[in-house]
């Protein structure tokens, strides 16, 4: 028995060794290669921040993070925040294939999903309250379900006598599907009596506009996503690093993007006239305001050809795979501008508007072509040559590290009348038959036929080499360096 004792005992000092291990800054566990193990198997629920110290939305992460630790600890959760050091702990992040920065995931018994929540403390505690708990809190009175409500900016309650009833399942698969926000259920006649709500109905509580917003469609799962996702953001909505996932994920993919500064008191001069249109096309065009004063939305305006001297100014997108946009020809930002625009736009009357660089006049002086969307089809689409293009972004570090390469290769076939080595710059030259997802693309177009060969390969001289000079048979990449292509951070032109 003292043998026994003694190995408990002996249990406990290694437990207590390694509990010790683990640090707690502002309420988050601190993740090593070390611990990590024992952090995922003694906790049933962990989110864990995979974090790079230099990176700014990290950094701006952080405070909300420990915002929402601190409030799981005051509610005894038994979910518990943790971080790592990406740049440090490298082992552990090449093994959860993690990208970019933040990236986080949560474990559940061990089991990790991405996480999928927004960025600020309820926005996290919600959830993962969401993933851990039932789909809908049950609130059986009025104080319950007032402070529930005034919790947060946007909550969903459902009103139904019966909650075994068919409609309040529909209800509550809509709250186990949607993660944003957090889902009320009451059957209480005083809560019915306080917010003067009828049976069967679905109220959307938010803390902006008028307060609420009741649905009154067809009760399907689809029906109140849609609900949802109209009624949750403002009229006319902010982008900013909370509303973002929002705005882009949302069902609505047709935006009216008004591009503003706020130091220039444009939100004040404009807003109040635009809400009309904003009203009439609510449900089917998403308005949505980018301060552009903000560094980080420099990118949003090089997307769509603008400079901060074209602010104030206006653009459609259609959010598909080819991200089409559309620019209207009066631009003037007033209630019946905005309208006209965009009603042009529902009624299919504009045409896709294509961005295009000016010519510059020694675009063949060197051995790599300069193409723009007013070369691009005379020179490409030459039957007497094979044209190889190279569609880059300028920022995109994997366009920097083939640059140098790449002019070796026009270097190599300056002479040869029969090839043409091109580059065109994808974020400035739109093509409305070439789609251009990945940065750098690389095709080769084949003289007769004009047939577009995208280049797989090595980005090295000899492979590049090898898939000109054939004609472009050469050039699937070996499958070890295909394996590594997919874990590499490739960057797309959606990512704005």
């Amino acid at each position: 028995m003292r043998f026994v004792g003694g190995f408990c005992l002996a249990a406990l000092c290694l437990a207590a060794v390694s509990l010790a291990k683990i640090e707690v800054e502002d309420g988050v566990l601190v993740v090593t290669k070390d611990n990590f193990e024992s952090v995922i198997k003694d906790n049933e629920y962990v989110l864990l921040e995979f974090y790079a110290p230099w990176c700014g939305h990290c950094k701006a992460l952080a405070p909300e993070y420990a915002k929402a630790a601190k409030k799981l600890e005051e509610d005894n959760s038994p979910i518990k925040l943790a971080k790592i050091d990406a740049t440090v702990e490298t082992e552990v992040t090449e093994k959860h294939s993690v990208r970019g920065y933040p990236t986080l995931k949560f474990y559940r018994k061990g089991t990790p999903i991405e996480y999928t929540g927004g960025r600020q403390a309820n926005d996290i505690v919600n959830w993962l309250l969401k993933k851990t708990g039932p789909p809908a809190k049950d609130l059986p009175t009025v104080d319950e379900a007032k402070a529930f409500i005034g919790a947060n900016k946007v909550t969903i309650v459902g009103f139904f006598k019966d909650v075994e009833s068919e409609a309040a399942k529909v209800f509550l698969e809509v709250g186990s599907i949607v993660d944003d926000y957090t889902f009320g259920i009451t059957s209480a006649d005083e809560v019915f009596s306080e917010y003067g709500i009828e049976d069967g109905k679905i109220v959307l509580f938010k803390q902006f506009e008028d307060g609420k917003a009741v649905f009154d469609g067809e009760l399907t799962t689809t029906a109140v996503q849609n609900f949802i996702s109209i009624y949750s953001l403002p009229l006319i909505a902010e982008f900013n690093q909370d509303t973002a996932q929002k705005i882009f994920s949302g069902n609505i993919k047709s935006h009216l993007l008004l591009f503003f500064s706020k130091e220039a008191g444009h939100f004040d001069k404009y807003l109040e006239d635009i809400k009309e249109p904003a009203k009439k096309y609510r449900g089917e065009v998403l308005f949505v305001t980018i301060d552009c004063d903000e560094a980080d939305h420099e990118r949003i305006l090089e997307f769509f050809g603008l400079k901060k001297t074209d602010v104030p100014s206006m653009r459609l997108i259609k959010l598909e795979q080819d991200m089409a946009k559309y620019k209207p020809d009066k631009p003037e930002i007033t209630a019946e501008n905005v309208l006209q625009f965009v009603t042009a736009f529902i009624e299919g009357q504009l045409k896709r508007h294509l961005l295009t660089q000016d010519l510059p006049e020694d675009w063949d002086k060197n051995p790599v072509k300069v193409l723009t969307g007013i070369n691009f089809h005379e020179i490409a689409y030459n039957k007497e040559k094979d044209v190889f293009v190279e569609f880059y972004a300028p920022w995109c570090g994997h366009c920097q590290q083939l640059a140098p390469i790449y002019e070796q290769l026009g270097e190599k076939y300056k002479d040869n009348d029969k090839l043409v080595i091109a580059k065109m710059d994808a974020t400035a030259n739109e093509l409305e038959d070439v789609k251009v997802i990945n940065y750098p693309t690389l095709i080769l177009y084949k003289k007769e036929t004009n047939e577009g060969v995208e280049y797989n390969g090595e980005r090295t001289l000899e492979s590049l080499s090898k898939f000109v000079e054939s004609g472009g048979k050469y050039g699937e990449a070996p499958e070890e360096a295909q394996e590594e292509d997919e874990d590499d951070d490739v960057p797309r032109k959606d990512e704005l």
